[in-house]
């Protein structure tokens, strides 16, 4: 049997839920059709849903048709709560987007199909109440076609019966869609056969979002549905899911009992009560249906479930083989101070709202230090208003928001330099850090441009994950930074006195420095707004926008009334409605949608208003500690250059362009001058050539330092395919090195690995032996630690695996820890065989070494194309690698030495 996980998402009171309930309705799922206005919907349970007419949280229905089983999920369709719909759509298969013939594409609509768009979701449109005065389906279609993608077709009458899928079009339709796809288009020009198109092609092009059908009817009439319910049976395909377990989470909830509910789709293998998920064992698995509920003795990939006995999981998180986490693009655009009325200590207070931020995906809440108050950060005022009923119904707890205000974020105007320096007695770390400004909503990216020869991989990976694991805050009003890129140009480590925590240190203060170094530029959230009235009003509705920096398109008339759309900064715009209800008399609307962050209309004003002094927190300071006659000292942050250790580099190549770093135009500021010009452009410049001899020596001391023998020898095999022949040019007494791309990829290469026989490795190294033999747990986690160690200096993704084979109830367990994956095997499986069914499954498509001393294991995988490398052969690999780092660190080091010479005796020493 098919099953597919469908989705239905729509702007507000579109008849989202009306849809949902005609679904279940003709499906025979439902004996009496419910209504919003008569409070008796399937999905819509939750009281504060029935009194509002709106849907709140996400709930799942099972649906059987035919042969096809489908988990509908109805989302929320006001704005205020599109985090909750963002969320569902990390599970879907298909989503269904319903539009309102009568309101027609509104802004939301425009942010869920951008949204489906990121996750990469097929889509099928429902056009919803076709029974209204003046719904002209062709007409509803251009405005599709023009506001959606061109790409949308009219599927209705291919489903009016019963016919098992067999598509028909017309040569004039045929023609509109082969134009969708390059080799279908070649296809049917060599045909000319519209049969072409049969239900398998478009099948396919659905599934890759090149073919959106749209079906047309009225939910509450129940016309169109059949057609809809047909073509979801003819037109999608299941999902093929990998063998490892793997599950993402979508949703907390709690029941009635108070027990905490996972929900999450399993997205490979399968999932069984008792099943450990890290150090916690699932208690029960339910698939729901409504607020009804069946427990299941196994969950299969591809099915939505509710665990219980998680109390770790989050919104987000992937779990077993899926374990990167999902970022969600909508974030709260207001917040709140709050206090408790009815007598609720603030302690208190503050631990309900915990509880509801761990199962709320749209609120923030956070505990202020300076001021001792509790603020959220919420989507909008209805929102609020559900979080006040819900305090109160839940927790009997009666509370207070103040007017509220907008979450701003900071971005730069100009790329600039940061320089941090940590230096005080025993500790040193100095990083250089590049910030470029990106286009508005690119968020926060990271790379490094360091060559491996200043500073080695380890701590660079170090520094990027110090600048990943915070929230950084801008030096206007201390609101978080975003839209730009953080490059690591280069930095400095003692191999005496550099710790971890000396790279935490000099990468905020050169993050912090960098910023006070450059203007900064204050971001505010703007909603897309659509106002609907009577066209005398609006004259007036136009001057208002005018003052709240709105700046309307023309009216467009739609009947007697007109509509205006555009966009507007959150703060001004948010409260309107009451104020457009009370001139127009009740007859005018808004709709409100997100449109991101941009330039905040009046930085001077709050700026002012915040009163934020970057250079007083402490907690995120510019100014470097640095060091002299055994004593650190603090250098503030527009003094740093005139201290730091590492010259800054003038020329790097970044993002295919070439970046002149001029630090001598602003002087006073410490600004960067950030030229970019064009590969192209560079012919017209002086030209000086360079032979491949000295091309080779560079590559030598670049690329291969870091590479083990087999990878060179291969190149010096295949020496100038992955090379260039060119020139380096010169301008302005600066080298422009073409060749700059070398040392990301000088030739095309497989994914490496190294999968690893745990225990048959243990019982052979000498030192983890007799360790094993008084405790073989010490002796695991030691072998860990090497070969985390390990990890750092190959490029390699390492894999250990150990037996578990005896462990009763026990599923295959792919963990990972510190850097590496550590995989501890299912019930009656061993070792070795998960290690022959990986060789077998990835041998020829990976770069893959099996490290093992068992004979039988080891011809399985070179019968597979992998690499054999024995567990002596691997413990004297280990001991030559760490003499080769130590080399490299005190090789690296000599300058340091001298420089601590010189600071003690006052003197330069000889040059010998």
């Amino acid at each position: 049997m098919k099953h597919i996980n469908l989705g239905i998402v729509a702007h507000v009171d579109a008849g989202k839920t009306t849809l949902t309930e005609a679904m279940l309705y003709k499906s025979g799922i439902l004996r009496k059709l419910g209504r919003v206005d008569e409070r008796n919907t399937f999905l819509d349970t939750d009281e504060q849903e029935r009194e509002r007419g709106i849907t709140i949280y996400s709930k799942q229905a099972q649906l059987m048709l035919g042969d096809l089983h489908i988990t509908l999920v109805d989302t929320p369709g006001h704005v205020d709560f599109s985090a909750e719909a963002e969320c569902v759509l990390q599970v879907l298969d298909y989503c269904i987007i319903v539009v309102s013939a009568s309101d027609g594409v509104k802004g939301h609509t425009l942010t869920l199909w951008s949204l489906l768009n990121s996750y990469g979701i097929p889509v099928f449109i429902f056009v919803n109440k076709m029974d209204q005065p003046g719904a002209l389906k062709n007409n509803i279609m251009e405005v599709i076609k023009k506001k959606l993608n061109e790409n949308c077709f009219d599927m209705s009458g291919q489903f009016k019966e019963e016919n098992s899928g067999n598509l028909c079009f017309t040569r004039e339709e045929a023609e509109d869609i082969v134009m969708s796809d390059e080799t279908l288009m070649e296809e049917y020009i060599e045909k000319q056969d519209p049969e072409i198109l049969n239900n398998t092609r478009i099948t396919c092009l659905i599934k890759e979002r090149r073919f959106f059908p749209v079906f047309f009817g009225s939910a509450l009439r129940g016309e169109g549905i059949n057609e809809l319910i047909n073509g979801l049976k003819y037109l999608t395909l299941e999902d093929i899911y990998p063998e490892a377990f793997g599950a993402r989470v979508f949703k907390i909830t709690r029941d009635s009992n108070g027990n905490r509910l996972t929900h999450l789709k399993v997205t490979g293998g399968s999932l069984k009560p008792k099943a450990l998920i890290g150090e916690e064992k699932i208690n029960q698995l339910r698939l729901y249906s409504g607020e009804k509920f069946e427990t299941l003795a196994e969950a299969r990939a591809g099915e939505i479930v509710v665990a219980t006995g998680l109390n770790n999981t989050r919104i987000g998180m992937g779990l077993g083989a899926l374990n990167r986490e999902n970022t969600p693009v909508i974030e709260p655009v207001l917040c709140y101070r709050v206090k408790a009325t009815d007598g609720t200590d603030a302690a208190v207070l503050l631990s309900y709202l915990r509880l509801l931020e761990d199962e709320d995906p749209q609120l923030v809440v956070e505990y202020n230090e300076n001021t001792k108050e509790t603020e959220v950060r919420v989507m909008g005022e209805v929102q609020l208003q559900v979080l006040t009923r819900t305090l109160k119904d839940r927790f009997g707890c009666d509370v207070f928001f103040d007017t509220g205000g907008v979450l701003y974020k900071e971005t730069i105007g100009s790329a600039v330099e940061g320089v941090g320096h940590f230096e005080p007695l025993r500790h040193y770390a100095e990083v250089h850090l590049l910030l470029t400004p990106l286009q508005r909503g690119s968020g926060i990216s990271y790379d490094t441009v360091c060559s491996e020869d200043i500073l080695n991989r380890n701590w660079q990976r170090l520094i990027l994950t110090h600048l990943k694991e915070r929230i950084h805050k801008g030096v206007l009003t201390g609101s978080p930074i975003a839209d730009m890129k953080i490059t690591l140009l280069t930095g400095k480590a003692s191999v005496k006195h550099t710790e971890g925590g000396d790279f935490r240190q000099a990468t905020y203060r050169a993050l912090r420095q960098g910023l006070m170094s450059t203007a900064s530029i204050l971001l505010e959230p703007y909603y897309y707004y659509r106002i609907e009235l009577p066209a005398e009003f609006v004259g007036r509705a136009m001057t208002d926008l005018e003052r709240m920096n709105g700046k309307p398109s023309a009216p467009e008339p739609e009947g007697d009334m007109a509509v205006l759309t555009g966009r507007a900064p959150v703060v001004c715009i948010r409260n309107y409605s009451a104020e457009l209800t009370a001139y127009s008399k009740g007859l005018g609307s808004i709709s409100l949608s997100l449109a991101g962050y941009d330039e905040c209309h009046n930085p001077d004003e709050v700026v002012e208003s915040i009163g934020y002094l970057p250079e007083a927190d402490v907690k995120n300071t510019p100014d470097s500690v640095f060091c002299a006659h055994g004593a650190g000292f603090i250098v503030p942050w527009d003094k740093v250059r005139e201290y730091m250790h590492v010259e800054s580099p003038k020329y790097i190549s970044l993002d295919g362009k070439y970046a002149d770093l001029n630090y001598e135009a602003e002087e006073a500021s410490g600004s960067v001058k950030y030229n970019t010009i064009e590969k192209g452009d560079l012919k017209s410049q002086t030209v000086q050539s360079i032979g491949t001899d000295e091309i080779d020596a560079i590559l030598n001391r670049t690329f291969y330092s870091n590479s083990d023998s087999s990878i060179k020898t291969e190149m010096e095999k295949r020496k100038g395919v992955g090379a260039k022949k060119g020139k380096v040019v010169s301008t302005g007494g600066k080298i422009n090195d073409p060749y700059s791309d070398y040392k990301y990829n000088p030739i095309e290469r497989k994914k490496k690995y190294m999968i690893v026989d745990g225990y048959n490795v243990i019982f052979a190294f000498s030192e983890l032996k007799s360790l094993a033999a008084v405790n073989l747990d010490a002796a695991r986690d030691r072998f860990i630690d090497i070969m985390s160690n390990l990890q750092g200096a190959i490029d390699a993704k390492i894999i250990l695996v150990f037996d578990a084979y005896k462990v009763k109830g026990r599923t295959t367990d792919l963990n990972s820890i510190m850097n590496i994956k550590v995989v501890f095997t299912a019930e009656d499986e061993t070792a070795d065989s998960y290690i022959e069914r990986f060789a077998a499954e990835n041998g020829r498509k990976y770069d893959v070494t099996v490290v093992t001393s068992d004979k039988a294991e080891g011809s399985v995988a070179y019968g597979s194309n992998c690499h054999l490398m024995s567990a002596r052969a691997l413990e004297g690999f280990i001991d030559s690698v760490i003499k080769n780092i130590m080399d490299d660190f005190y090789a690296g080091n000599r300058e340091e030495k001298v420089r601590i010479k010189v600071d003690i005796e006052g003197e330069i020493p000889d040059k010998k």
